[in-house]
Formats: C-alpha cells, sequence, structure tokens
C-alpha cells in the first residue's frame, strides 16, 4: 500500500482505496434496517474477515462492509455484484469472493495473498447502535482500533495499555479537536511508523517515518531521476513507460537499467487494477524482449525512490526474473497464520534469469519494499546495495472513528523464510553505499549505482 496514497486521501485528493476498504457509506444494521440476506447466491450471508476487523453483509448482489472492534462498527465500503463472486465498487476496487459451506476466501485486487472468511449468523451487535461523537468515545475506539490490530508494540518497545492508562484520564467528552489530535499524534509518535497516521480534515496530518529518514519520496523523486539521467545514463534520456513510473536504458557491457517509481498509477484514465497490470506489461514487453533476455549480462533495477502501491505488481515484475517457482514471503496477521505468497514465473513472455543488483534506500517505501523481499530468495544471483529500506510492508487499515477523523495503520506482518520480518528496520542492502545525499549531488556521485554495476560485472 502506498505511502504517496496516504497522503492523498489525507489531503482530500482522489485516488484508489487501499486494499482493506473502500467509500463510506451509510450506517445501516439490525434494528435499524439492513436487508437480511437471500439465497441468491451462496455467498450470501455475513461473514468476518479474519485479522482484519471487517465483517462484510452479501445480499441481492450487494457488497457491504463493516468495520469492527470489540466496542464499535461503522460502515466501509458498498460494492456490487459483477459476476459470481465478482464484486466492484464505486472506486473501482475488485473484491473476489469464493465460498464453501461456513468458510471462504476473499481477494482484493491489487493485493497479494486471500484473506479468510468465517460465516456467522448476523452483524454484530454494536453494527445495532450509533456511538457518540464526542471525544472520549473518539478515543475509546481509536485505541482499541490499534489495541486490535497493530503487531508492532513489541518491536517498538511500547506499552500500549500503559499509555491509554497514562493517557484517558485527560480527555473528556468535550476535548476540543485539536487537544485531541495532538494527544493521538503524541501517542503515535514513539511507534516511528510511515504507515501509521492521523488524519483530521484537510488541514491536520500526523504521519512520522523512521529517525533520520526522508518523509516524502515524491519529493526528492525529480531530483533523483534527474541525477541519474545525467550522471550515470550520460544524459540519454531512458524510454519511460507507465505514466513515467518506470524507465529503461541500456547500459555499457551489456547491462541494463529498470527504474521503477512506484507501483500504481500507471494508467490514470482507467484506476482499475486490470488496466495498471496492463500498462506494466506493455512497458515489460518492450524492455525484457527476447533478444534482450537472451543477451543482457547483468540488470540495475532502481527503487530507491518508490512510494509503493500494489503488491501483486512486483509480485508481476518478479515472474519476469526466475524460471522457476518460489516463495515471496509469507504474511500473517496477529489473528491469522502464516500465508505464503509465492512467485511464479510468466511462461507466456520471455523471462530475465541473469544477475540482479536492486538500489534500495529509506525512501523505498511499502510494496517497493515488498518487491525487494519478493526477489531475496531469487534463484540465481541478486544483490542489494545502497542503504535499507524504510520498514513498512503491509497493507494499510483506513479507520474512520466516530467523531470523524481517521486513522491508518498496518495489521500484516511479511515474513521471510526464516520467520523474521523487516518491519522498523527495513530490508538492509549487501553492500552498503550512501544514497542521494547532499554530498553525493554536490560531487556528482552515485555511489550505490557505480557499485551495483561493478557487482554485476563480476563473475
Amino acid at each position: 500500500m502506498t505511502v504517496v496514497m496516504a497522503l492523498a486521501l489525507a489531503t482530500g485528493a482522489t485516488a484508489p482505496a487501499a486494499a482493506t476498504g473502500g467509500t463510506t457509506g451509510s450506517a445501516t444494521g439490525g434494528a435499524t434496517g439492513v436487508a437480511p440476506a437471500t439465497a441468491g447466491s451462496a455467498d450470501d450471508g455475513f461473514w468476518r474477515v479474519e485479522g482484519y476487523g471487517t465483517v462484510l453483509q452479501i445480499a441481492d448482489g450487494r457488497l457491504r462492509e463493516y468495520r469492527t472492534t470489540a466496542i464499535s462498527c461503522a460502515p466501509g465500503g458498498d460494492a456490487r455484484r459483477t459476476a459470481p463472486g465478482v464484486y466492484r465498487a464505486e472506486d473501482h476496487t475488485v473484491r473476489t469472493v469464493r465460498t464453501r459451506g461456513p468458510r471462504g476466501t476473499l481477494h482484493v485486487a491489487g493485493a497479494t495473498g486471500d484473506r479468510t472468511l468465517r460465516r456467522i449468523a448476523a452483524l454484530p451487535k454494536t453494527c445495532e447502535q450509533e456511538l457518540p461523537e464526542d471525544s472520549l468515545t473518539a478515543f475509546d475506539v481509536f485505541w482499541q482500533t490499534f489495541e486490535e490490530n497493530y503487531p508492532f508494540f513489541a518491536a517498538k518497545g511500547v506499552d500500549w495499555h500503559a499509555v491509554r492508562d497514562a493517557r484517558r484520564p485527560a480527555v473528556r467528552p468535550d476535548t476540543p479537536r485539536e487537544e485531541l489530535f495532538a494527544l493521538f499524534s503524541d501517542m503515535l509518535a514513539p511507534l516511528y511508523d510511515a504507515h501509521v497516521a492521523v488524519i483530521d480534515g484537510k488541514e491536520r496530518v500526523f504521519r512520522r517515518t523512521r529517525p533520520g529518514t526522508h518523509p516524502a519520496p515524491q519529493a526528492l523523486e525529480p531530483r533523483a531521476k534527474e541525477h541519474v539521467i545525467r550522471r550515470d545514463l550520460g544524459g540519454v534520456q531512458p524510454q519511460e513507460f507507465a505514466n513515467g513510473q518506470i524507465s529503461y536504458a541500456d547500459l555499457p557491457d551489456g547491462k541494463g537499467y529498470l527504474r521503477i517509481a512506484g507501483f500504481n498509477s500507471y494508467d490514470e484514465q482507467d484506476p482499475t487494477y486490470a488496466a495498471q497490470l496492463a500498462e506494466l506489461d506493455r512497458a515489460l514487453d518492450t524492455v525484457l524482449t527476447p533478444a534482450r533476455t537472451a543477451s543482457l549480462q547483468g540488470l540495475v533495477i532502481d527503487v530507491r525512490v518508490n512510494g509503493g502501491g500494489e503488491d501483486a505488481l512486483g509480485l508481476h515484475i518478479a515472474g519476469r526474473l526466475t524460471d522457476t517457482p518460489y516463495t515471496a514471503y509469507s504474511k500473517r496477521t496477529r489473528h491469522t497464520p502464516p500465508q505464503a505468497v509465492r512467485v511464479e514465473p510468466d511462461r507466456n513472455s520471455p523471462r530475465y534469469t541473469g544477475p540482479v543488483a536492486v538500489l534500495t534506500s529509506p525512501t523505498t517505501f511499502s510494496a517497493g519494499e515488498t518487491f525487494t523481499q519478493a526477489l531475496i530468495d531469487r534463484p540465481g544471483r541478486t544483490v542489494r546495495v545502497g542503504e535499507a529500506t524504510q520498514g513498512v510492508f503491509s497493507d494499510v487499515m483506513i479507520r474512520s472513528l466516530p467523531n470523524g477523523m481517521t486513522i491508518r495503520l498496518p495489521n500484516e506482518e511479511y515474513l521471510t523464510r526464516t520467520g523474521t520480518t523487516f518491519d522498523g528496520a527495513g530490508i538492509p542492502p549487501h553492500l552498503r553505499t550512501p544514497v542521494f545525499t547532499e554530498e553525493e549531488f554536490a560531487r556528482n556521485r552515485d555511489t550505490a549505482f557505480d557499485t551495483a554495476v561493478t557487482a554485476l560485472g563480476r563473475r
């Protein structure tokens, strides 16, 4: 899930919805008027999405989402059935539901892996009542949402229960919004998690990156791109694809340079995942031709400035870089076991299987990191050069508080084959170098690029 998208939503700009939900609708449920499920389809009924704080109601060709905690329930996305088991929301997010008896799966286009569904008899009782909009209720829902979903309190050294005990006595039902926003920000500041945010309208947004790292890849991207073209490519303009998010240039000695600035916004006219995938394939088909994949001696993949996007697009690229299936990573929530996510070779297209050097930095965010992680166990030689990535991998949950504020938080861990996670610290490089520092710019250096090219030349 992209951090750039998170900021767009925070400021009111239009962006695709996160993988965990769509637009906000009106709350109805139980005694407040939710239509009963019908027998029109095998997936009709009520379903809990295990580990995602979500309940689905499917009836009459319509999927409605409710975002729940032990103390709250709020309406989420609303989607219409377009084919058996397939539901499309107004924001173009496509969800595929497969059920059999009391169990099932939910797949969200653009995400990796499936979510487990468990049939329940009815909506939770909390969906039958509207919560007060006062500050104390907002505090309780805020705390409970993180308590049930955030996986990294122990790793960050934060005692969330102690935080509640210290902070809640200062909150009154009439605490001013600006004070409550400041309180929430202070509570979350020690997490230093770029996938965590508090948003109050267009003016107040709180988000922190890892200490000492650049908070906004989109601000650095134009300068970094110009530096690479002028210095590394000798002024030669690379081929550009996917709305400028992907570019490619041949390098001397039979090597290639592939820059990926993000895993979204490839087709601005059609926001669906299918359209983004089609644009990606057009780029890859142009770059990874049969002649080039046969002759290429090494490939530099640059994700040093990458704001994230759709994990599945990164997995798709990985499938063009191997002839052998392998596990990219496993995903789990606090309430679900690990689920393996596989890289499958694209058997219908030319594939490059030679040495790869991946350039990374702290401005490699989210889907840029899951892509990097998907190459760790790639068959063949893959070396990482630069600095550690930002350390935020999960899809992002978006939740509205009763007072209208919005919070964002991760609920997933991405695990290596040994069961460890790179959340917080980021994925470390094999070869550590400076990346886009002021000294590098001033001295016309790109140590990471030069190191990668040299590493690819070794046999």
